[in-house]
């Protein structure tokens, strides 16, 4: 801890916001950037890229924390950015700190406090979900943080870019991906990492606070729709390592996931009859990720968390099931889904 603060360091920078003898420790479940709480006169939070070497483009907090400064107001819940600083200003990395939002994170089972309230948790990640894809992103100052324009075929293309000579698996994945890529379903602020475990809770199961927003752009509203879906478990289905993050949701009176998009689709008025596409590019894009992670790894710069290639398998197979095979991990979202027009996103 006191490699990545130096002593005294946070205090001089935090004064003013946080007085009194501070105390840091790292929280949350991520295996990307940092996040720490911090406690004095009061909590807040910082967040700061992981020790180098660190990919290019990758882990960039501040623009984390423009995004969120541009949503404040807009009816997303989110913290309040508090201070940024560049590298080199006050350590080697840049960081911001945000307000801290109390309230669980619930993940493999639900909290005592929330107990019986899974149907409102569910419903509300949905309602926050389709809130984040209304808002009028060039109001808020956000135009630069995407292009939405051929998003879909120029995100699958950057993801394959990731991996050279991928693992057998990929390929088949890749060109069903390829061959049925959809033109946008509109354009909006997307998550890109939108599922349970990245939201605090409030006492109501209402969602407090979205977290983890480093991957955020601008593109396909689907793409969070496609990612959150599989990322919720289904009782009888293997769980992905990001599935296996949520299995609260498996207890008695969680809402599955043809509820949730119906929901959804009911609330924006997207059409979801081609959300198959959305849940295997979800699926094989976090193989990519998983992949590219394994290998860093392996070459010792990476987190050890990805060093069991079962993890990049357990993606692949699941999305070899939900696109070139004949019945669709979404097929039972879909089909109660279908709400007339597609959105704007806008």
């Amino acid at each position: 801890m006191r490699a990545e603060w130096p002593p005294g360091v946070l205090e001089g920078f935090l004064a003013g916001i946080v007085d009194g003898p501070l105390c840091v420790r790292r929280i949350g479940d991520g295996h990307s950037n940092l996040t720490y709480l911090v406690s004095g006169s009061r909590d807040v939070v910082v967040r700061r890229p992981p020790p180098p070497p660190v990919p290019p483009g990758a882990h960039d907090v501040l623009r984390e924390a423009r995004l969120l400064r541009g949503l404040a107001g807009t009816g997303v819940p989110v913290p309040e950015v508090l201070a940024t600083a560049e590298a080199g200003e006050v350590i080697e990395s840049p960081f911001y700190v945000m307000s801290h939002v109390p309230g669980p994170v619930v993940t493999t089972r639900t909290t005592p406090e929330l107990t019986g309230r899974g149907r409102e948790i569910g419903e509300s990640l949905v309602d926050t979900l389709a809130a984040l894809h209304a808002v009028d992103w060039r109001a808020a100052g956000l135009a630069e943080m995407g292009r939405p324009e051929g998003f879909n075929l120029r995100h699958l293309r950057r993801m394959r870019r990731l991996v050279e000579d991928p693992p057998e698996g990929f390929a088949e994945v890749e060109a069903w991906l390829e061959a049925h890529a959809p033109t946008e379903s509109g354009a909006a602020v997307v998550h890109n990492d939108y599922r349970l475990g990245n939201v605090i809770l409030g006492p109501t199961g209402r969602v407090a606070a979205v977290l983890d927003w480093e991957l955020a752009t601008i593109g396909d509203p689907l793409f969070d729709v496609g990612y959150f879906l599989v990322c919720w478990p289904e009782e009888g289905e293997p769980l992905t390592p990001t599935a296996a993050l949520g299995t609260a949701a498996l207890e008695p009176g969680w809402p599955g996931r043809a509820e949730l998009a119906q929901r959804y689709a009911a609330t924006t008025g997207r059409d979801l009859t081609g959300l198959r596409w959305y849940t295997t590019m979800a699926l094989w894009k976090l193989a990519v990720l998983y992949e590219y992670s394994h290998r860093r790894t392996v070459a010792g710069h990476g987190d050890p968390y990805y060093a069991d290639h079962g993890l990049v398998e357990s993606f692949l197979a699941a999305a070899r099931r939900t696109g070139p095979e004949d019945q669709p991990l979404s097929s039972r979202a879909v089909s109660s889904s279908r709400a007339g027009p597609t959105g704007s996103g806008e």
